[in-house]
């Protein structure tokens, strides 16, 4: 007997909580972030366009990281915002699917330009004489190429594999956006190639990436320790610490859902660091670029002042 690939045309997301209390706290506490998030990922990326002093590979990757932050976040949240509205958040089969390959894509984008930021960290300590040939503009674009190719065919595996499952029961998925894991547990298909080509390729892409992270920053430590002088190992380790912090951050979360055993946590352990890394995370970015970083605090309080200049006259 042949299955009806339509049997199912739309999914129930069961959200974070049932308690109308803590959905009510939760929806204005998720809004703001969300708001900090657009508003901060986008003042980023036009504070970068617009600083000639920020005209360099590692702003230029940080814009695109800011870029990634806005569709990662956004491939989630509105619709787990509105999932605290409704009694019953009800998502398209077609929904489902776009929602699964957009966070796949930029998720991927993420870690990409976080192994970029990595290479270009290296080659400034390490190599700084060769570091504008390295750098130089042909190679930046060469890099974010490879890093929207390489996320795109991520992506795709995510979207192909979920189109070509098969689901003819239930249809509640136990999260609040259309994951890849728990829609897998929902099908009723007899055959697990789906799901693993997906597993395959964003294991591939996470370890990787961690990869040319880890050995750049090996690299970059030892550089760092024959320095003599103090002051200069200051300065090369400052420039890292607001990328490690990101690093640490994302690769933390996303090694706790997608590679840990999944008897090792609980649903509704997934869920939390899930709000982390697809909600907080990307608020958080431009902060800890902004905050730990004197070159982007010169150009905004340089672009502030121009501005006033201008509104002034």
């Amino acid at each position: 007997m042949e299955l009806n690939r339509t049997a199912v045309a739309e999914f129930i997301l069961l959200g974070l909580t049932d308690d109308p209390v803590l959905q009510v706290i939760l929806f204005m506490t998720i809004l703001c972030i969300y708001l900090v998030t657009v508003s901060g990922n986008l003042s980023t990326i036009i504070l970068v366009r617009l600083s000639s002093q920020l005209h360099q590979p590692m702003y230029l990757f940080l814009s695109h990281l800011a870029f990634a932050d806005i569709g990662y976040s956004s491939s989630v949240t509105p619709n787990m915002l509105v999932n605290f509205l409704v009694e019953k958040n009800t998502v398209s089969y077609l929904g489902c699917g776009i929602q699964l390959g957009s966070g796949a894509f930029f998720g991927t984008v993420e870690c990409f330009l976080l192994a970029a930021m990595a290479y270009d960290r290296f080659v400034a300590i390490c190599n700084p004489l060769l570091y504008s040939t390295k750098m130089s503009t042909r190679v930046c674009i060469q890099l974010l190429v490879v890093t929207y190719i390489g996320s795109f065919i991520d992506a795709s595996s995510f979207t192909f594999s979920f189109f070509s499952l098969l689901f003819c029961g239930p249809n509640r998925v136990n999260h609040f956006f259309c994951d890849f894991a728990p829609l897998v547990e929902l099908s009723c298909s007899d055959f697990s190639i789906p799901a693993v080509i997906p597993s395959f390729s964003a294991g591939s892409i996470i370890l990787v990436t961690m990869f040319v992270i880890a050995v750049s920053y090996v690299y970059i430590l030892i550089t760092i320790l024959k320095m003599r002088s103090a002051e200069g190992r200051h300065k090369a380790f400052s420039t890292c610490t607001s990328h490690l912090t990101a690093v640490t951050l994302f690769y933390g979360t996303i090694t706790f859902i997608y590679v840990m055993p999944k008897s090792t946590y609980s649903t509704d352990q997934n869920k939390v660091v899930s709000v982390f890394y697809l909600v907080v995370i990307p608020m958080l970015n431009p902060l800890i670029y902004s905050l730990r970083n004197k070159e982007i605090k010169e150009a905004l309080k340089k672009e502030l002042e121009l501005g006033r200049k201008i509104f002034s006259r």
